[in-house]
């Protein structure tokens, strides 16, 4: 039986990061240094906890205080995904370390005005009432772990394949789908994927494909955690 969908905001703040990838359930770490978001954190903290990561349209750097670009407010995807904060720690340089826990996916409906210079929409989660019983779906990881092998050799890339092989399907599945340097569009490709069947199948066709490298302003690469 699916889990009961709980009453979640409607107006949450955003955080547009170009290839960042939150999905439910996982875990996503995050360095906060630009002042409007830095607001966003403390406002948040103050309430119910909740940030939404979407990413812009436009591949782009931003969240950094020198980038003069990062006051403009470049268009969004309409799918992100509603975070929790787990835990936070505040920097002496004013800098917040963030974790953020995916709870649910969400479409934006319109973008609202910004009192603290933050980025606000208005959003609903009707299209995905399966994320919150996602980790409870079971996949069998042994296509995954065969691409991965065949992928890290192609690529020189190393990976621990005994500890991934003791993780669940489901959480291998979005861990992959987040660490791996996928370019931004097939990031969001992999997050608004119908259910994890469908991400599965669309990982596994990126991981036999080629990639090219990206450079920093192209991806955002946060560790696996679970």
């Amino acid at each position: 039986m699916a889990a009961e969908m709980p009453k979640l905001p409607e107006i949450i703040p955003v955080f547009p990061l170009t290839g960042s990838l939150l999905l439910p359930g996982n875990l996503l770490p995050l360095n906060i240094f630009e002042p409007r978001y830095r607001n966003m954190v403390a406002d948040a903290l103050e309430g119910d906890g909740h940030i939404g990561m979407i990413q812009p349209f436009v591949p782009r750097q931003d969240n950094w205080l020198e980038d003069e670009a990062a006051q403009e407010n470049p268009d969004i995807y309409p799918v992100g995904c509603l975070g929790r904060i787990e835990d936070s720690e505040r920097q002496p340089d004013g800098r917040y370390l963030i974790v953020l826990r995916g709870v649910s996916r969400f479409r934006v409906h319109e973008e609202l005005a910004r009192p603290r210079g933050y980025r606000r929409v208005r959003v609903d989660y009707a299209e995905f009432p399966r994320d919150f019983d996602e980790l409870n779906v079971f996949l069998n990881p042994t296509q995954m772990m065969k691409a991965l092998r065949a992928f890290g050799d192609k690529h020189e890339l190393e990976f621990d394949y005994d500890l991934l092989a003791s993780v669940p399907g489901i959480s291998l599945l979005n861990g992959l789908s987040v660490a791996l340097p996928f370019r931004p569009a097939e990031k969001q490709a992999l997050l608004e994927a119908a259910d994890p069947a469908v991400r599965e199948e669309l990982l596994l066709a990126l991981m036999g494909m080629g990639i090219e490298p990206l450079s920093a302003d192209e991806y955002y690469s946060p560790p696996i955690l679970n």
